[in-house]
């Protein structure tokens, strides 16, 4: 396989959950430097077409897919329908960049959390990354790139965030095998993980609540909670031709929180 990437062709991308948060605006960021896009919603159509338009008003163009990233068995199907997006609107048979954003959160103790709520974590931070990566990869182009999204809590505790803390810890080992893996393709492999962002993430609590922003302002050495705008821009520069040499790392987005 050969690289879509050329200059007669825009590269494309696929984002899950890029109907919202940071996921948006990671796909809009990437629009404005002339990238294409998939982006995957799980039930709200709606909120997915905004996302096209927006990124269409950006100069790029787009196509939204339903998936639930949870959901392994339903994987062959969006693989086909994707098959058919690539063909029928770039008349392509590769993307270019794989963006595993898609996400929910769970803030219990760890007394307090069900062995059900647990499994809804591995089924969408673990399981489905790692099934979805793996069906995904022979429409990857050779010199592409992959980012899985962590967190800052992989780094540092919270109480209240150990399971899904553990799920993005086996996120950042499985990009680095990623990388090993895929070093014969020319494909990178890194993780992204943003600090406390103020998105309705996890019920939109670092946004919403004044006292936990207030809290997370004070752990973080710039002195506020992130924003959108501090990753989504950043992700679309660690794809560009800039960061080609960055490979099997961690990169934190944090502001400097609890350093």
């Amino acid at each position: 396989m050969e690289t879509t990437m050329t200059k007669t062709n825009r590269p494309i991308a696929l984002i899950t959950g890029g109907s919202r948060g940071l996921g948006r605006n990671t796909a809009l960021s990437l629009a404005r430097k002339g990238v294409d896009m998939v982006i995957t919603y799980r039930s709200r159509a709606d909120e997915a077409q905004a996302a096209i338009a927006e990124i269409e008003a950006a100069g790029g163009r787009a196509a939204a897919l339903q998936l639930d990233t949870g959901a392994v068995v339903t994987f062959p199907a969006f693989v086909e329908a994707l098959k058919r997006t690539l063909r029928e609107t770039w008349q392509r048979d590769r993307f270019d960049f794989l963006v595993n954003n898609a996400g929910t959160g769970l803030r219990k103790t760890i007394a307090e959390t069900t062995e059900d709520e647990f499994d809804a974590l591995v089924n969408i931070h673990l399981k489905g990354v790692f099934f979805l990566t793996q069906a995904l990869l022979p429409l990857v182009a050779d010199g592409g790139r992959i980012i899985n999204v962590s967190s800052g809590l992989a780094r540092f505790s919270v109480p209240g965030s150990a399971a899904y803390a553990m799920m993005k810890g086996g996120i950042e080992v499985f990009t680095r095998y990623l990388a090993k893996e895929l070093g014969a393709r020319r494909i990178t492999a890194n993780t992204v993980a943003p600090g406390a962002i103020a998105t309705d993430f996890n019920g939109g609590h670092v946004r919403d609540d004044a006292e936990i922003n207030r809290m997370v302002a004070g752990v973080t050495a710039l002195g506020r909670a992130g924003v959108p705008d501090d990753i989504g821009p950043m992700i679309a520069s660690l794809l560009s031709e800039d960061n080609r040499w960055v490979n099997a790392q961690r990169i934190e987005a944090s502001g400097g929180m609890n350093i």
